[in-house]
């Protein structure tokens, strides 16, 4: 097997420069690559577009990036959460491709598996097939959308190993699979790197044949972005 493993974040993102695409796995705040958000933060890359579910909040995730105008066009599905985003969205600083979420998702796993385009009936229509062509399949109208074209796929896993095969745990396991093999490179961070021929084959989400470095994360803060408790009777 390929030894995937790299010492740390900064050797993961060797490459990266301004003016890439990215991937983002994560929904909400779950499952977010957060070492190598931070790192991208510290190299201080511009004009970057992200390709996430969601921009984060202010102060965390893909909103540090946003902070510091290090983004120049976000195509995400949800972006409630961050005031920043807005601002900047509606001052015209940003750029930003609004599509439903089950697009998004089919995007990703059309480029993971080398399909150029598809057909979807989401958005017929509506503001979102503007543009683009459109097909009627036994009498319904559907809207052709491209597969993505991103240079890095940055995810986060619970375990791995040194082969690059992931086990995702609980909510985590949203639009990071479905990158992982999306873009040219997929850097995976995990919280425990775990000696080949440790993990259950049975139970890997995704083989290493999709990752091409790995690495642990470390401090991961884990935040929760709306925390609803129930009041005292």
């Amino acid at each position: 097997m390929i030894n995937k493993k790299v010492a740390g974040v900064r050797e993961a993102l060797n490459g990266v420069e301004s003016g890439m695409t990215f991937m983002l796995g994560g929904f909400g705040l779950s499952g977010i690559p957060e070492n190598a958000i931070a790192e991208l933060v510290r190299l201080g890359v511009k004009d970057v577009t992200c390709i996430s579910n969601n921009a984060g909040v202010d102060d965390f995730g893909l909103g540090l990036l946003l902070q510091k105008h290090q983004i120049k066009k976000m195509i995400s599905s949800y972006v409630g959460e961050n005031d920043e985003f807005e601002r900047q969205m509606l001052s015209g600083e940003l750029e930003v491709e609004l599509i439903p979420q089950g697009t998004l998702a089919e995007r990703c796993r059309a480029a993971q598996a080398g399909f150029p385009a598809f057909y979807t009936p989401a958005g017929y229509g509506t503001e979102v097939a503007e543009g683009k062509e459109t097909r009627e399949f036994n009498g319904k109208m559907y809207v052709l959308e491209n597969a993505f074209d991103a240079d890095f796929a940055f995810v986060k896993a619970w375990k791995g190993d040194a082969a690059g095969n992931l086990i995702f745990r609980g909510t985590a396991r949203n639009f990071n699979p479905c990158m992982c093999g999306a873009a040219k490179i997929t850097v995976a961070e995990v919280e425990e790197l775990v000696p080949l021929g440790t993990l259950d084959p049975n139970q890997i989400h995704i083989p290493g044949i999709f990752v091409q470095r790995i690495f642990q994360g470390e401090k991961y803060e884990k935040r929760i972005e709306q925390r609803t408790v129930r009041s005292k009777v």
